[in-house]
């Protein structure tokens, strides 16, 4: 997209473009006429996959998260959603990691969709920072990850 004068926009960074096109391998990986159990088995080699390429402290909070979300809400299926690993209910993405690295960021970043049922009145978090995972973040992303598929 081009930028005019005014607006100072100079389109989509080099790693936004290149989520962008993961996401268009993932759906066109997803479309292929397999049985349901063949599509959870590699989407999940996939997740684990995108996990293990991650740099070291990336990858140590998402196996963790992985295991986390996994062991607390058994009925999301971990996918790939732009190129991060995803927990998804019905095929629809509730929650996922975003590594630090993969966008240049100061930290990782735990996110839930809209169709988290975290609400808690007029205004909750959706998004959640992190720069390491402890007991204590475990616990507390547990309960996220409850919350959002009761």
């Amino acid at each position: 997209m081009a930028a005019t004068k005014d607006s100072g926009y100079e389109g989509f960074t080099a790693e936004e473009r290149a989520a962008m096109k993961e996401h268009a391998k993932e759906q066109k990986k997803a479309a292929k006429r397999v049985s349901a159990v063949e599509k959870a088995a590699e989407a999940e080699r996939d997740v684990l996959e995108k996990i293990a390429a991650m740099q070291d402290s990336d990858r140590v909070m998402a196996e963790r998260i992985h295991a986390v979300v996994t062991a607390a809400a058994p009925e999301l299926a971990p996918k790939t959603w732009y190129g991060m690993p995803a927990y998804a209910l019905d095929g629809k993405v509730v929650c996922f990691f975003q590594s630090a690295e993969k966008f240049k960021a100061r930290y990782a970043t735990l996110g839930f969709s809209d169709l988290a049922k975290l609400d808690d009145g007029p205004m909750w978090a959706a998004g959640f920072a992190l720069t390491e995972v402890t007991d204590e973040v475990e616990a507390r992303v547990a309960e996220l990850v409850k919350r959002a598929v009761s």
